[in-house]
């Protein structure tokens, strides 16, 4: 039954940019062979300039998301001050530390965590193990990865810019979907700026046949 649990064996993509960050994911849900969605959103707002990637059980991600949506929202309220980056990070992987180990391996989830605030920019690797990692210049997760960070590690460079850091993106996740049954059906792109957190692109990729 484990190979039929919904899952998004995805392909999510963080780039640090010199005036931003880039979020990208493809748009696929699986549940075994069978393609459950295709328009599922994997990049996740979570609160203001605060935003994650998704990857594995769609359920654990769910419950997840819903968790730490009210903790910060809490902590904004106790704390009379918005939260950082890393904060809802290491919130993040103490949730997603205990999860794993109180409900097995059937609730697998992993996290990029991006965002703006009183520091800066910062991106963040969630690993279902308990492991965070800053990153500094750029990272993938999902299934897909092995096919996305080649690309990125090849053409990424100190200084890139965020409509540098988008046409990266896509082509990352590009090759992704080429090679990576699991990652498909189109893809979302968000930036986050000076500006905010905004979605500015998003393709769907399903083709079917006419005569």
């Amino acid at each position: 039954m484990n190979e039929q649990k919904l899952k998004t064996g995805t392909t999510t993509i963080g780039i640090v940019c010199s005036d931003g960050i880039i979020l990208a994911a493809d748009k696929r849900m699986t549940a075994g062979n069978f393609i459950a969605d295709r328009e599922t959103e994997k990049v996740v707002p979570i609160v203001d300039d605060i935003a994650v990637t998704t990857a594995g059980t769609v359920s654990e991600i769910q419950r997840l998301v819903k968790l730490l949506r009210a903790e910060l929202k809490l902590l904004e309220v106790r704390t009379t001050r918005k939260v950082t980056v890393k904060e809802a990070a290491n919130l993040l992987t103490t949730m997603n530390y205990y999860g794993i180990r109180q409900m097995g391996e059937w609730a697998l989830a992993a996290f990029l965590v991006a965002g703006k605030d009183i520091n800066g920019f910062s991106l963040f690797d969630v690993s279902p193990d308990g492991v965070i990692k800053k990153h500094d210049k750029y990272t993938a997760d999902g299934s897909g990865m092995v096919f996305a960070l080649p690309i990125i590690e090849s053409k990424w460079k100190k200084g890139i810019n965020i409509q540098e850091g988008i046409k990266l993106a896509v082509e990352a996740i590009n090759a992704a979907q080429l090679r990576d049954n699991a990652s498909g059906s189109g893809f979302d792109v968000w930036t986050i700026t000076q500006d905010g957190l905004k979605k500015v692109l998003t393709k769907d990729l399903t083709m079917k046949a006419e005569v």
